[in-house]
Protein backbone atom coordinates (compact mmCIF):
# COMPACT_ATOMS: atom_id res chain seq x y z
CA UNK A 1 0.00 0.00 0.00
CA UNK A 2 1.27 3.28 -1.46
CA UNK A 3 0.52 6.61 0.07
CA UNK A 4 1.42 9.79 -1.10
CA UNK A 5 2.16 12.70 0.93
CA UNK A 6 0.47 16.35 0.47
CA UNK A 7 3.32 18.32 1.12
CA UNK A 8 5.68 16.74 -1.23
CA UNK A 9 3.09 16.27 -4.33
CA UNK A 10 2.39 19.83 -3.81
CA UNK A 11 5.96 20.91 -4.29
CA UNK A 12 6.61 18.18 -7.26
CA UNK A 13 3.82 20.33 -9.12
CA UNK A 14 4.76 23.07 -8.03
CA UNK A 15 8.56 21.88 -9.02
CA UNK A 16 7.37 20.48 -12.42
CA UNK A 17 5.64 23.69 -12.91
CA UNK A 18 8.51 25.89 -12.47
CA UNK A 19 10.62 23.75 -14.53
CA UNK A 20 8.37 23.70 -17.24
CA UNK A 21 8.50 27.79 -17.22
CA UNK A 22 12.21 27.83 -16.95
CA UNK A 23 12.26 25.50 -20.48
CA UNK A 24 9.62 27.54 -22.11
CA UNK A 25 11.52 30.98 -21.05
CA UNK A 26 14.75 29.08 -22.65
CA UNK A 27 13.34 28.35 -25.90
CA UNK A 28 11.69 31.52 -25.91
CA UNK A 29 15.02 32.94 -25.75
CA UNK A 30 16.80 30.65 -28.30
CA UNK A 31 14.54 31.51 -30.86
CA UNK A 32 15.12 35.25 -30.00
CA UNK A 33 18.47 34.85 -29.84
CA UNK A 34 18.55 32.89 -33.06
CA UNK A 35 16.08 35.13 -35.24
CA UNK A 36 18.00 38.56 -33.80
CA UNK A 37 21.50 36.63 -35.46
CA UNK A 38 19.75 36.10 -38.43
CA UNK A 39 18.35 39.68 -38.48
CA UNK A 40 21.86 41.41 -37.51
CA UNK A 41 23.10 39.39 -40.41
CA UNK A 42 20.41 40.64 -42.93
CA UNK A 43 21.59 44.29 -41.79
CA UNK A 44 24.97 43.92 -41.77
CA UNK A 45 24.79 41.99 -45.47
CA UNK A 46 22.22 43.71 -47.42
CA UNK A 47 20.35 46.61 -46.66
CA UNK A 48 17.45 46.37 -49.13
CA UNK A 49 15.85 44.00 -46.65
CA UNK A 50 14.62 46.52 -44.66
CA UNK A 51 12.26 49.63 -44.61
CA UNK A 52 12.98 53.04 -43.68
CA UNK A 53 11.20 56.03 -42.39
CA UNK A 54 12.90 58.85 -43.35
CA UNK A 55 13.09 61.70 -39.95
CA UNK A 56 13.09 59.04 -37.29
CA UNK A 57 13.81 60.00 -34.14
CA UNK A 58 15.93 57.27 -33.47
CA UNK A 59 17.87 57.44 -36.67
CA UNK A 60 21.19 55.25 -36.94
CA UNK A 61 22.74 53.37 -39.98
CA UNK A 62 21.34 49.67 -40.39
CA UNK A 63 25.08 48.30 -40.05
CA UNK A 64 25.38 49.23 -36.59
CA UNK A 65 21.61 48.26 -36.15
CA UNK A 66 22.70 44.51 -37.51
CA UNK A 67 25.56 44.43 -35.20
CA UNK A 68 23.02 45.36 -32.33
CA UNK A 69 20.96 42.87 -32.87
CA UNK A 70 23.48 40.03 -34.62
CA UNK A 71 25.70 40.61 -30.30
CA UNK A 72 22.13 41.01 -28.41
CA UNK A 73 21.34 37.63 -30.50
CA UNK A 74 24.17 35.87 -29.59
CA UNK A 75 24.54 36.53 -26.20
CA UNK A 76 20.45 35.50 -25.67
CA UNK A 77 21.28 32.08 -27.71
CA UNK A 78 24.29 31.53 -24.93
CA UNK A 79 22.06 32.48 -21.76
CA UNK A 80 19.11 30.56 -23.08
CA UNK A 81 21.61 27.52 -22.97
CA UNK A 82 22.57 28.62 -19.43
CA UNK A 83 18.62 28.20 -18.58
CA UNK A 84 18.43 24.47 -19.21
CA UNK A 85 20.53 23.99 -15.82
CA UNK A 86 18.53 26.57 -14.68
CA UNK A 87 21.26 28.71 -13.45
CA UNK A 88 20.37 31.67 -11.21
CA UNK A 89 22.85 33.87 -13.42
CA UNK A 90 21.05 32.72 -16.80
CA UNK A 91 17.65 33.79 -15.22
CA UNK A 92 18.99 37.35 -14.05
CA UNK A 93 21.09 37.44 -17.27
CA UNK A 94 17.82 35.94 -19.64
CA UNK A 95 15.88 39.15 -17.51
CA UNK A 96 17.94 41.89 -18.48
CA UNK A 97 19.15 40.46 -22.07
CA UNK A 98 15.16 40.14 -22.86
CA UNK A 99 14.90 43.84 -21.58
CA UNK A 100 17.69 45.15 -24.02
CA UNK A 101 15.91 43.33 -27.06
CA UNK A 102 12.21 44.77 -25.81
CA UNK A 103 14.29 48.07 -26.14
CA UNK A 104 16.60 47.57 -29.47
CA UNK A 105 13.45 46.68 -31.85
CA UNK A 106 11.45 49.46 -30.24
CA UNK A 107 13.73 51.64 -31.31
CA UNK A 108 14.52 49.59 -34.63
CA UNK A 109 9.94 49.45 -35.18
CA UNK A 110 10.48 52.13 -38.66
CA UNK A 111 12.80 49.60 -39.71
CA UNK A 112 11.16 45.99 -39.68
CA UNK A 113 7.98 47.30 -37.62
CA UNK A 114 5.79 43.41 -37.91
CA UNK A 115 8.67 41.61 -36.81
CA UNK A 116 9.54 44.26 -33.90
CA UNK A 117 6.35 43.85 -32.39
CA UNK A 118 6.54 40.10 -32.59
CA UNK A 119 10.19 40.46 -30.65
CA UNK A 120 8.66 42.66 -28.23
CA UNK A 121 6.18 40.14 -27.25
CA UNK A 122 8.54 37.22 -27.11
CA UNK A 123 10.80 38.83 -25.05
CA UNK A 124 8.22 40.03 -22.93
CA UNK A 125 6.86 36.52 -22.29
CA UNK A 126 10.51 35.42 -21.49
CA UNK A 127 10.58 37.90 -18.68
CA UNK A 128 7.35 37.05 -17.15
CA UNK A 129 8.69 33.03 -17.52
CA UNK A 130 11.49 34.02 -16.04
CA UNK A 131 9.96 35.92 -13.01
CA UNK A 132 7.65 33.71 -12.25
CA UNK A 133 9.52 30.92 -11.17
CA UNK A 134 10.93 31.28 -7.58
CA UNK A 135 14.38 29.92 -6.90
CA UNK A 136 13.21 27.56 -4.19
CA UNK A 137 11.03 25.99 -6.97
CA UNK A 138 13.99 24.80 -9.09
CA UNK A 139 16.04 23.09 -6.71
CA UNK A 140 14.39 19.40 -5.62
CA UNK A 141 13.88 19.56 -1.83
Amino acid sequence: MTTTHPARSVGSARQAWAGGLTVFAAVMLGITGLVGVFRGIMAIAEDDVFLTTPNYVFEFDLTSWGWIHLILGIVALVVSFGLYTAATWARVTGVGIAGLVIIANFLSLPYYPAWSILMIAMSAVVIWALCTVRRDDTVPR
